[in-house]
Parts: C-alpha cells; structure tokens; sequence
C-alpha cells in the first residue's frame, strides 16, 4: 500500500514570536541563502551610514528599515546613546522590537554546514537552546543535558535538573575566527574550516551553559536572546564616530549580561549553531578601533569580575541602572569615557521604557513591508 505524505510544511519555530535584526550599510544579497530559515519571519535592517542611501533587500521578505534619520526622529535627544558608523547600532532594532525573542546576523554570515555537508538552520538551534533550561550552578560534564543524545551525568545534583531559564543563545563560526587584531596579525591565514581532510579547527557538535561567576568574550554576529527577559540589558554602548573605542561593542553588553543573568539566576549557553563567516575585516583598520579597549579591558573585566549587584534589584532595568552607576564611580577613574559611556546606559534604558511601556511612543519605519 503506498504511503501517503502530507504536502503540509510544517509551522517554523516561534514564528510569530521572534525578529531578525540585522545591521548593514550594504545590500544584502547574503539573505537569499538563508531564505529557507528566515523568508517567514520579520526582519528589522537597521541601516548604518549615509541614510541617504539605497539599501536593496531581495523580494519576499518581511522587513522594516530604519536608518539615521528615522533613530533621530524616533528617539529624539535619546539617539545619542545609539552609536553610528559601528554594527552597534543594531541594538536599536531591539529596542523597537515588539517580540519575544531576538536572533541577530551580521550581512557577511552565511548558512554553514555541518560535517556530514548538511546546511544548519542556525535559527533553529538558538531557539532549541532557548527554550531548554540552562544549568549555570552547577557544570554538566556531558555538555547540555536538555540537548539530543545526552543527559546528567553521575553525581548531577537531582535537586538542581530542572535547570534554570535560558535568557541567551551565542553562536559560533566556522571559516574566519572572531580574533582581535593582534591575533589577526599573527595568524593571517587561520581559518575555522577543513583542508585536506585534516581539521586546522574542529566543529564542535556541543551546547554549553557557562558557569555562574564567569565572564565570556560574546560576539554579535551570530546571537539570539529572550528580549523580554534580557532585551534591557543588551546595550551595544557608545562606539564608532566620535568614540575612542570600536570592536567592543557585542563584549561589552556580553559582560552586563552575564552579571545580570548570574544575578537573576538565568543562564547563558554558548555553542551551537554555527554560521559561516565569509569575511575577513582589515587587522590595521580593527588595531586603530581596539587600540584603547586592549588596554581598558584589563581594568574593565576585574571590575565586572567583581561587581555584586545588591538584592533590591529584581529587575534587569534596577540592575542596569545599578551597574552604569558603578561604572561611573569605578571605570570613571579609568578613562572619562566610562563616565559618558555610563550616561549612555542610563539613556539607553530610559528610550527602552519610553518605547516598551504600555503608554510610550510607537515607532515605525517608513521603510517597510514584504516586497
């Protein structure tokens, strides 16, 4: 008897609960690959640069697109906690979110595969990680317990398997690692890919919680999160035009993350899905952006290392606000623009309530639609 199939594909995961948000000041042509992941969800492009400019988006794709002049009139005197010329600026797409959850791409990452040459539905994996707990208080030695093919080891406290929330997805990459410029420099050719059947790196086929009390550098480019947890947190800070740092963007909102969600009791993993970074960007150009953010780190990192965020703070914007005040009073002291960049989270988090709260003002791009 033949079998019958249906002709019914199924209903992406979170369909209607999660945006795209992508930062570009190019076309982006890289969305017709990953069209079979993202043609059914929304996309927020937040066009970076001279606005005046065309950025052309392939049909098919439900979009809205904001640029310069759509941050000034939205946000007003608050545009200025919103960075410029910088991938930064892709944290006003969160803002201006009215979803649940956020993956964000940068436009040079393409769908990988994995070793036995299927294509990773990237989007996917993040939202697998999501909705699975995470265990940030106690280390599962056999990677993530929730995931496929695996569980908690002997010795796994079975008090502490629920788990805990999951408020952070971070991707890795295959191809070209996420290197500062020193390392870029002396390593020009190092690629996270096979040649020749012999691994230079390996893909590693593993999901992890990182540990309570322990910082991780996040890159941007390949990340999701729960915004209604986490969203008031994931400020990308005052880099790029007119600022003395670039490049530290995505690691300075991973460190205010993890010391709100090792505060809140929330966990992080790391991991699955890769994407395939197709493009190198010039170590001497990222050396002149890093240069003062190589040294201010080795303050910066002890200081988050260090940070105890006091019990009245039960939510992530009472932690935020928190959290720029001691960065004033303790980073201030390393360079003045701690101070600024410390009036940036404040601002940052009062544009956030004037936009996320019941009565606030609604922003809309006039740039939108599905062509």
């Amino acid at each position: 008897m033949a079998q019958m199939y249906s002709s019914v594909k199924p209903t992406p995961m979170l369909k209607d609960e999660l945006d795209i948000v992508i930062p570009t000041i190019r076309n982006l042509d890289f969305l017709e690959m990953w069209r079979p992941f993202f043609e059914h969800y929304h996309l927020i492009i937040i066009q970076d640069g001279d606005p005046s400019k065309t950025i052309n988006i392939p049909e098919g794709f439900d979009y809205e697109l904001y640029n310069r002049n759509d941050i000034n009139r939205i946000l007003g005197p608050k545009a200025s906690c919103i960075s410029f010329k910088d991938s930064a600026c892709r944290c006003f797409g969160y803002m201006v979110s009215k979803k649940k959850y956020i993956y964000t791409i940068d436009d040079d990452c393409f769908v990988a595969k994995d070793p036995s040459g299927k294509e990773i539905n990237a989007l996917e994996q993040h939202i697998k990680n999501l909705l699975s707990p995470s265990t940030p208080h106690f280390f599962n030695t056999l990677y993530d317990p929730y995931g496929d093919g695996a569980d908690f080891v002997r010795g796994y406290p079975f008090s502490m398997r629920e788990g805990a929330t999951t408020a952070v997805s971070h991707g890795l990459w295959l191809n070209i690692p996420d290197y500062d410029a020193p390392t870029q420099l002396v390593k020009p050719l190092e690629r996270n890919s096979r040649k020749f059947d012999l691994p230079i790196f390996l893909y590693v086929d593993a999901v992890m919680t990182i540990p309570k009390g322990t910082l991780f550098p996040m890159c941007g480019m390949n990340l999701a999160f729960d915004r209604e947890l986490i969203g008031p947190a994931m400020y990308f800070g005052l880099m790029g035009d007119g600022q003395p740092i670039g490049r530290y963007d995505d690691m300075w909102a991973g460190w205010c993350v993890k010391v709100i969600c090792d505060h809140m009791g929330w966990g992080v993993k790391t991991g699955l899905p890769y994407i395939w970074h197709s493009k190198a960007s010039n170590p001497f150009v990222n050396l002149r952006k890093e240069y003062n953010g190589i040294f201010w780190q080795e303050e910066a990192i002890p200081f988050f290392q260090s940070v105890t965020l006091p019990k009245e703070c039960t939510s992530v914007q009472q932690c935020y606000i928190e959290l720029a005040k001691l960065v004033k009073e303790r980073l201030g002291k390393v360079d003045p623009y701690f101070i600024k960049l410390a009036d940036g989270m404040v601002t940052w988090i009062e544009a956030w309530e004037e936009l996320n709260s019941p009565h606030g003002t609604e922003a809309r791009a006039p740039n939108s639609g599905k062509i």
